[in-house]
């Protein structure tokens, strides 16, 4: 039975068909590398796409569509200056337990590009912040040519460093502009501080936050006379708060980068990555000392040796406020199994997850399993806008970067999302597309457009495509494609449904290039015809999409 078993798992990975689809799947999984004019990933991009749409021209064959929907040229202005989503109040309510909040959050981010071969550069954490990031990562090293300025890297590799100073400093003046705008209104930035340095090394990094920060960093808890307590998000102001490790007897070895190199991995790559691990396992345990502990005042990460974080006695030799520090290899093993236990553990504490080690192009995890657990932190590499990036986007646009997570996933919940009773009837009704950008090296009649529209929750996707539309250049350089069409779909109902949207080409002979994208949360959009801003695969704003959401029970 077992060799009939793996014979069959042989024939299919030969399956011509299966390989297209798989192939697809990839394609359509991956990203650009972003640069300044980067609008979107970490939940800006409602601000940032939110030109006068009075600008926008639709064209004759459009303005038919509407009306035969009923709207009118006297209605047209009023769709022109709808926005597409409308984050409902309790979902920036600032009164809850840090817990109870989803965050977006970057991994590595003082990196550029790739994870073994990158730049860092302290302008990352400009344009993460910008973005929308309100937990971001820094690495911090020794600087044997200077030991007063401790550097940041990635250690065992090939990737440039910078000063940890110039790092905190670039932080600072990013909140400085944020206050200015909106005196008052600004969210906590969170640290993820992961420390390489010896004790003198430890001293530098806790002056030198002290002396760049002042009182915005945090040192100490906001309420005295319950200093266990959680904090509210509204509590901790504008402070940005460190999360600092906290090492645990037999604590787990970071076993999240596989043996087995990636199909796209070349032999740079793969010996740089098993350098890099052999360097890391060499490496040994780093001593935190008493004065950088004292500033993991909400948040000490920890990585646990084994289960008991999600039993019923909780983790052993724990710190105050544990969070535990997980890749998504680690956290995944858990699950589906335990799924209920981890997500009412973190309706009390905090989970940080991270891109496994083979992730080394920067390509992304998909947070939407790891936030139907739970997760706060579900760490991103920014570096490429793809389908993570894409989702994280959908999730915290227009919000300060925190975002209430579900009532089953706060304290008192049961911890689970889905039931299986598929009570939700999504359809939406695609009218059109304009402005979608032709690739250089094309022809616009060379494209033949549709539209893919893949419905994400965190235990599935169903897909869902329009007809593919041949001619429809718009004689401005770009397409413009009209398919009048309603697709539908029926799901369970978690507040975490995700609907992202492709405009692709079915090109006959070659994998289907992605022209425009948008992801957009159910929760969020705007019933009725709307105008959805499309990206390309850098973040960078360039078309819309002309559709209605109708969300109704089965």
């Amino acid at each position: 039975m077992a060799e009939r078993s793996g014979l069959s798992s042989r024939m299919a990975r030969l399956n011509p068909f299966k390989r297209r689809a798989m192939r697809e799947e990839e394609d359509e999984d991956r990203g650009e590398e972003i640069d300044s004019d980067t609008v979107a990933g970490g939940g800006h991009t409602a601000h940032a796409t939110d030109r006068p749409r009075r600008e926008l021209q639709l064209s004759d064959p459009f303005k038919a569509l509407l009306a035969e929907h009923g709207i009118g040229d006297d209605a047209l202005g009023a769709l022109l200056e709808k926005h597409h989503i409308d984050v409902p109040a309790h979902v920036t309510d600032k009164s809850h337990p840090l817990p109870e909040y989803f965050i977006s959050s970057s991994h590595n981010t003082y990196l550029m590009a790739h994870q073994l071969f990158g730049e860092s550069s302290a302008g990352a954490y400009e344009a993460t912040l910008n973005a929308g990031a309100k937990c971001v990562e820094i690495d911090a090293w020794d600087n044997d040519d200077d030991p007063a300025e401790p550097k940041v890297t990635h250690g065992f590799t090939l990737v440039s460093n910078i000063p940890f100073r110039s790092v905190c400093e670039t932080i600072r003046d990013v909140m400085d502009r944020e206050e200015a705008a909106s005196p008052g209104a600004a969210a906590p930035i969170l640290l993820s501080l992961e420390n390489h340095c010896n004790a003198a090394g430890q001293l530098r990094l806790v002056e030198i936050m002290n002396e760049v920060w002042g009182e915005r960093l945090l040192v100490a808890p906001v309420r005295d006379d319950n200093p266990e307590a959680h904090v509210t998000l509204g509590e901790l102001g504008s402070k940005v708060v460190v999360i600092v490790e906290h090492h645990i007897p037999d604590e787990a070895e970071d076993t999240s980068s596989s043996s087995s190199s990636s199909s796209s991995e070349d032999e740079d790559e793969k010996q740089a990555r098993d350098d890099y691990k052999e360097k890391k396992k060499a490496a040994p345990t780093t001593v935190i000392i008493p004065e950088l502990a004292a500033l993991g005042v909400y948040a000490q990460s920890v990585k646990p040796s084994n289960s008991s974080w999600f039993g019923e006695g909780g983790l052993l030799n724990s710190p105050h406020h544990p969070l535990i520090n997980v890749s998504e290899s680690g956290l995944s093993s858990h699950l589906p199994a335990n799924a209920a236990a981890i997500s009412r553990h973190n309706a009390r504490h905090l989970m940080r997850v991270y891109p496994k080690g083979t992730r080394i192009s920067s390509k992304n995890l998909h947070p939407e399993k790891y936030w139907g657990v739970g997760a706060q932190v579900v760490a991103l590499n920014w570096q490429t806008f793809g389908t993570g990036m894409q989702l994280n986007e959908a999730l915290f646009t227009n919000t300060s970067g925190f975002v209430l997570k579900p009532d089953a996933l706060r304290a008192g919940g049961d911890g689970v999302l889905l039931t299986g009773n598929r009570n939700k009837t999504l359809r939406l009704v695609v009218g059109g597309a304009f402005d979608v950008p032709v690739p250089g090296d094309r022809q616009a009649s060379d494209i033949k457009p549709y539209l893919t529209c893949s419905l994400t929750q965190p235990g599935s996707t169903t897909k869902r495509k329009t007809a593919t539309l041949k001619d429809t250049g718009d004689g401005r350089g770009t397409l413009s494609p009209l398919w009048n069409e309603t697709l539908e779909w029926k799901y369970d109902e978690t507040e975490l449904e995700f609907l992202r949207l492709m405009v692709k080409s079915d090109d006959s002979y070659s994998s289907n290039p992605i022209l425009a994208v948008a992801s957009v949360r159910l929760l969020y959009v705007v019933p009725g015809w709307i105008l959805v801003p499309m990206l390309d695969l850098k973040g960078h704003q360039k078309a819309w999409l002309l559709v209605k959401f109708e969300i109704e029970d089965a």
